[in-house]
């Protein structure tokens, strides 16, 4: 399979490694500044850009026939523009506010405490995520995901960064030293607690999600999530 990489930070480089390590080749290198892209030599591309110049670069892919997987946060005001193009142009595409595997899993079982939740008014959530202090922006998106698991199976309103209403969500965010990333989920009452937490250990989950996503959607058409790439 070949690869283009549009962003070629720290996820870009790692990317590129776990792709070469399973047999792929990486085309292209698509950072800052680069404007002269051959997207007929991709048979996919792989999205970790910044969020002003994530939608230039998943618009110039489905112009070009070429599916894209995305794990750029901070762009979403444009994602129904995106959601819209891809299907005029019949492309396909999967976005993912975090790629790794076990985290995808932890979505899941998010969503299921959740329900479980539901109705018990003695129970209040918050949520703690930790990330190290390059990351940008705050909540992380894979937090906001979380947030909105919640609020798909409760009475939750909205999440608010920060001490929050009765039917709003608190999301408390940290930036320390090298964390990779690390997402917690507390339901507090009066007389007990009930948590749940991942913790990645490492920044490879996020790059091998990402690159087994990029295996998945090659000859498929539409827009699809790590829920249909791991069928869950």
């Amino acid at each position: 399979m070949k690869i283009g990489l549009f962003g070629y930070g720290k996820m870009g480089k790692m990317i590129e490694q776990i792709a070469e390590s399973r047999g792929h080749r990486i085309v292209a290198k698509i950072d800052v500044g680069v404007t002269d892209i051959d997207y007929g030599q991709m048979d996919v591309a792989i999205d970790f850009s910044t969020p002003d110049a994530a939608f230039g670069n998943i618009s110039g892919c489905f112009e070009h026939a070429v599916p894209v997987i995305s794990g750029t946060t901070g762009w979403l005001n444009d994602y129904g523009a995106a959601l819209s193009l891809c299907t005029e142009k019949k492309g396909a595409f999967i976005y993912a506010s975090n790629f790794s595997l076990g985290v995808n899993i932890f979505f899941e079982l998010n969503t299921y405490l959740a329900k479980m939740m539901k109705g018990l008014s003695q129970y209040q959530v918050r949520m703690e995520e930790i990330h190290h202090t390059q990351k940008l922006d705050a909540p992380s998106g894979t937090a906001i995901s979380l947030a909105e698991g919640i609020m798909e199976q409760t009475e939750y309103k909205g999440w608010v960064l920060g001490e929050a209403g009765k039917d709003e969500i608190p999301i408390y965010s940290k930036r320390m030293g090298t964390v990779p990333g690390t997402h917690g989920i507390d339901y507090e009452s009066a007389v007990d607690n009930i948590e749940i937490k991942h913790t990645a250990l490492n920044r490879e989950g996020f790059a091998l999600g990402a690159v087994i996503a990029a295996e998945w959607i090659v000859g498929k058409t539409g827009v699809f999530s790590m829920k249909d790439v791991l069928g869950l």
